[in-house]
């Protein structure tokens, strides 16, 4: 049998009709076309969001010509040209260029047992007190060194047994915790400065005592109090926690590879200042 084909001309028409249907305009705002496609694109965007309770075309229609009108008033006023506007719009385009280039990679991502609990194993979920005093940015050096001297007289009164840990904490600690003698709950990683984490999960058990350590806010005295056992931890938050850094870890790759491949010029000289 021979094949039927469209003559050239015919099969353009065909295509134009094809792609004014797939396009028809619906409504338009000013210049601007509102397309049947854009409305139908958005309720499914909505039925995806809540399936029970999906709008109407007619609703996501005035929706998006409402819109529209905002969008095309906001640029009447130059709103676009705001540097603050700007800054966000810059925000939008970062995450979108993300999502972007490393979707796929994000999704790639594997987390086998054995290595979520060796990763925790390194990163227990843990109880601490501490006795803190506050440092502002841009503090002597002077300042500094009274301040560790200071935790380090408090430490020798705890250690004496002259204070236990608490006490010491109510009467000297400068954080809201002193009130209920230091103690900062359990918290993992991601809830606690990275050097107050690693002075004390390196303690060996509880009520060790580990300090003055030195974080942006100031001095610590940190004490274990707590550490969930693998057996006790809430799995699926220390999942999300690796994944959050295996992410962190592909988006600091591809960071790291655009500055090499940018122009950069620095003035660390002028930080100091």
């Amino acid at each position: 049998m021979k094949k039927f084909t469209l003559p050239s001309a015919l099969a353009g028409v065909f295509l134009s009709l094809t792609l004014a249907h797939a396009s028809t305009e619906v409504a338009r705002v000013n210049d601007k076309v509102i397309t049947l496609e854009d409305v139908k694109s958005k309720v499914l965007e909505a039925s995806r969001g809540n399936p029970m309770a999906a709008p109407s075309r007619k609703q996501v229609l005035d929706d998006l010509i409402k819109r529209e009108a905002a969008i095309q008033e906001a640029k009447k006023l130059k709103l676009d040209e705001d540097p603050i506007i700007q800054e966000r719009m810059n925000t939008v385009l970062y995450f979108a260029l993300i999502e972007k280039k490393l979707g796929t990679d994000f999704e790639k991502i594997s987390l086998p047992e054995s290595e979520t609990k060796s990763w925790y194993e390194k990163n227990p979920e843990i109880r601490t007190s501490h006795i803190f005093i506050s440092l502002p940015a841009g503090v002597s050096s002077d300042e500094e060194s009274k301040a560790e001297k200071r935790l380090g007289e408090i430490l020798s009164e705890v250690k004496s047994g002259k204070k236990s840990f608490a006490e010491a904490a109510q009467q000297y600690s400068e954080d809201p915790s002193a009130t209920l003698g230091g103690d900062l709950d359990y918290r993992m990683k991601d809830r606690l400065d990275p050097a107050f984490f690693k002075a004390a999960s390196k303690l060996g058990k509880v009520g060790d005592i580990a300090g003055p350590v030195r974080t942006p806010f100031g001095f610590h005295l940190v004490r274990l109090t707590g550490k969930r056992s693998w057996l006790e931890v809430d799995r699926a938050r220390v999942k999300r926690l690796i994944m959050e850094e295996k992410r962190q870890e592909i988006v600091n790759r591809f960071l790291n590879d655009l500055r090499q491949k940018s122009k950069v010029s620095t003035n660390e000289k002028a930080l100091k200042d």
